[in-house]
């Protein structure tokens, strides 16, 4: 199997988030992309396989993180779709098949590729106790991000706070089927994004990820809402940081954002 690592939602290297991708002739079965997923022991690993012609889809594409398989997962397909694109097994617009439905990938001439994914559904909720203990700030907002995230997305007070938010992860897994997004208005969006985020999912083996294409489907309508804006960018104030730029469509949300390729090589067992 050849194996590719992509920083994805960046234009440079060791940045953004880096992805496992292995384009296959067939899925294996789910022991063993598991036990690749978590040699790689990045937040994911893409798997895809080319599908008939003349389908609904161009490829199956599944994601697993180190401790299990995911429904929905923003970066991994971006980097799937860079690979296909530079590598030309795929020209143009790619359509995959995968848990969330059917997702559309398009290369953009200014070199970055475009997500079409579904919006999430959010939902306004009461603070859970110790929720504001375990994440070590105060929530503003609590909302519910549906079945396919299966987060909860927290607004803080300002940017700062959300940079400088040190959770207890034990106690933050209780709280939300995969964990918490925690969000903030950009304190100064002359820096070029409009909002921030940080992304922590202990309940999936990933204590923070540093760039979350799935939540920004949450995120999306949160600040388009909010900014009064459909077209927006998003800042994920990781330790490797990246930005997402969003276009809220109704029950669709793009997403946009570069990805390098950073190791190319082959699994040899």
């Amino acid at each position: 199997m050849r194996i590719r690592i992509v920083d994805a939602f960046t234009d440079r290297p060791f940045a953004g988030n880096p992805a496992g991708v292995l384009l296959l002739d067939a899925f294996p079965d789910d022991d063993r992309l598991q036990r690749v997923a978590l040699e790689v022991n990045h937040s994911e690993t893409a798997f895809a396989h080319r599908l008939p012609a003349g389908g609904e889809a161009d490829w199956a594409l599944r994601w697993f993180t180190p401790a299990t398989e995911v429904a929905m997962c923003g970066h991994a397909t971006l980097a799937t779709a860079h690979v296909l694109h530079t590598t030309r097994a795929h020209e143009g617009p790619v359509r995959f098949t995968t848990r969330s439905g059917v997702l559309t990938a398009t290369p953009r001439e200014d070199g970055t590729i475009t997500l079409d994914f579904p919006t999430a559904p959010l939902t306004p909720v009461q603070t859970p106790a110790g929720v504001a203990e375990a994440l070590g700030a105060e929530p503003r907002t609590v909302l519910d991000t549906g079945p396919d995230i299966g987060d909860l997305l927290v607004e803080v007070a300002d940017e700062k706070t959300v940079r400088g938010l040190a959770p207890d992860l034990r106690a933050l897994a209780a709280h939300s089927e995969r964990g918490v997004i925690a969000t903030a208005r950009a304190e100064d969006t002359a820096r070029g994004y409009d909002y921030v985020s940080r992304c922590f999912f202990p309940n999936v083996g990933i204590d923070e990820d540093p760039v979350t294409g799935s939540a920004h489907t949450a995120l999306a309508p949160f600040w388009s809402e909010r900014l009064g804006r459909p077209d927006l960018t998003g800042l994920q104030a990781s330790s490797r940081s990246g930005r997402v730029r969003t276009e809220l469509r109704g029950e669709r949300t793009l997403l946009s954002g570069h990805a390098v390729t950073v190791i190319d090589g082959e699994l040899l067992v």
